[in-house]
């Protein structure tokens, strides 16, 4: 019997990615193959551009990468005598061996027939394709999308490539780290990225199947060269469980977030329920997870939270962090809200996750059970955003940044959330004369705005853009824009508020007072620097 994920062989899987290489199947090779269009097509879920774009034509010899794009990305079915052109090294046997694909019966009409004129079909029995950074190319094995498989998706489907996945990958912050923890690892793409600069790497997951296909997207990443892939384990188990009483430097975890009914009529993904009522998988993760860092240790994921009638998502977190703090491990928290949605939204998004259709019975009926949902506890907005939690080093007072970032932020992020976390602080750490003590200097982007009415003398308006980072926007009054104006890392700030506080005819003592909050928080966001 055929295994339902790809199966780890060490020699088979080499020569899996020797082939892939040599094709081209990668994400800059996929995107010359394909063009603009059909990419940018497939990337909305629209993958009729793709499929004419890798059709076989009897006037031109089979291309392996179309070949590979149209049998693992688009799951249609090629004819085993292209796969078998695609992969020599591999091979169509290997390929089966390795759990990748199955051979149909014979069908007649195939392109690149050699010699006869029929051939068995190839179909791929998991979706597999390109992914990397800047300095490595990889590939995610994952089940079959729903572009594939044309209608529902199995309970225990394991989730491939996502834009949760690749947002969290973008966040994380990348310092060198002995140990780190992948929870709720999936299909194991996290855990590739962490390769890069963890010593070891433990992966969890609930779902076994899910564990299976990290094994061997792990293992297809050290069949690169010897010594590629730290030492690796993964661990069965739900949340914190398998590595209770274990610390680590950096945990990352896109868990299984999304807000579910429990309604025993709705289909329950592995990849995306928890098995918890609202947000209690999030509320327990913060809680938990500092029992597993390090001093000094941060911990980024992604989670949704309920904001009910009343109060505010600030309000929220505000109790769940001081809930975390009298379990007995105080942690830094920086929260960052990227989007908030009513909770109609927020059903209709997620009833037609998996394959159910707008204007079905089961659509419906779906998007019913999550509004009562909602109504039973009295959720008005559901927010969505990023946490990244730091376990103090030293005996310090913990510090609080609940930020809102809805547009455009850097890419990647992470550098921008180490700075930051660094910046918080060195801030918890030093009082308001330290602050005052450093010589500061505009980070090289930021810009300023002036607005004013036609004709005027003076900005009604003077506003401080940071180019990268969180995109920050702040309005500047005059004794902050004349701060600005002089912050070249010369003069310490407390010589130049003194200098403004003079040439202005006001009392130092005074702009000093006004101008550290502010000069706070523009160091935090790396607008100072």
């Amino acid at each position: 019997m055929l295994s339902d994920t790809p199966v780890v062989d060490e020699a088979l899987v080499a020569r899996l990615r020797a082939d892939l290489t040599a094709a081209r199947f990668t994400v800059d090779g996929v995107a010359d193959r394909l063009g603009p269009v059909a990419s940018a097509a497939l990337h909305r879920e629209q993958p009729l551009p793709a499929l004419l774009a890798t059709e076989p034509s009897p006037d031109l010899a089979a291309d392996a990468c179309g070949v590979l794009v149209r049998l693992f990305t688009l799951g249609r079915p090629v004819a085993a005598s292209a796969l078998a052109e695609a992969l020599p090294t591999l091979g169509v046997d290997g390929a089966v061996a390795l759990g990748l694909v199955r051979l149909g019966a014979a069908r007649a009409g195939f392109a690149h027939d050699r010699p006869a004129t029929s051939d068995r079909e190839a179909v791929a029995t998991c979706d597999l394709r390109p992914y990397g950074d800047d300095a490595h190319d990889w590939w995610v094995a994952s089940d079959l999308s729903e572009l594939a498989v044309g209608g529902p998706l199995r309970p225990d489907h394991v989730l491939g490539i996502g834009g949760a996945s690749t947002t969290l990958a973008s966040w994380t912050v990348r310092r060198p780290v002995d140990r780190a923890l992948d929870l709720g690892t999936g299909c194991g793409v996290q855990a590739l990225h962490l390769t890069g600069h963890a010593g070891a790497i433990v992966a969890t997951d609930i779902s076994e199947r899910a564990l299976a296909y990290a094994a061997f997207n792990v293992a297809l990443a050290a069949s690169a060269r010897s010594g590629d892939v730290p030492p690796f384990e993964l661990l069965a188990g739900d949340l914190l469980d398998p590595v209770a009483g274990q610390r680590f430097s950096l945990v990352v975890s896109n868990p299984p977030f999304v807000i579910t009914p429990r309604d025993e009529d709705l289909p329950l993904y592995e990849y995306r329920d928890g098995g918890r009522a609202g947000d209690t998988l999030v509320r327990s993760l913060v809680r938990q997870v500092g029992t597993v860092l390090e001093p000094g240790g941060v911990a980024q994921f992604l989670g949704n939270w309920e904001v009910p009638a009343g109060r505010t998502w600030r309000d929220v977190w505000g109790d769940w962090l001081e809930e975390q703090a009298s379990d007995g491990v105080a942690l830094d928290a920086w929260v960052v809200q990227r989007e908030s949605q009513d909770p109609a939204e927020y059903a209709e998004l997620w009833a037609r996750d998996g394959g159910a259709q707008p204007g079905s019975e089961a659509h419906s009926r779906m998007y019913a059970a999550w509004l009562r949902d909602f109504a039973s506890r009295d959720v008005v907005r559901v927010g969505f955003g990023v946490v990244t939690l730091q376990r103090p080093a030293t005996d310090r007072p913990v510090w609080r940044s609940l930020d809102e970032a809805h547009g455009p932020v850097a890419a990647p992020m992470g550098p921008a959330v180490d700075a930051g976390l660094r910046a918080r602080t060195w801030l918890a750490e030093h009082s308001d004369d330290d602050v005052l003590d450093v010589a500061w200097s505009c980070a090289s982007d930021v810009t300023e705005e002036r607005h004013g009415r036609p004709g005027a003398e003076d900005p009604s308006v003077i506003l401080v853009r940071q180019g990268g980072g969180l995109g920050r926007v702040v309005r500047a009054g005059t004794l902050l824009a004349a701060y600005l104006g002089v912050a070249e890392g010369e003069l310490t700030a407390r010589a130049a508020l003194d200098a403004i506080a003079t040439v202005l005819g006001l009392d130092p003592d005074q702009v000093r007072a006004e101008a550290v909050p502010a000069l706070r928080d523009l160091v935090a966001d790396g607008l100072l620097v």
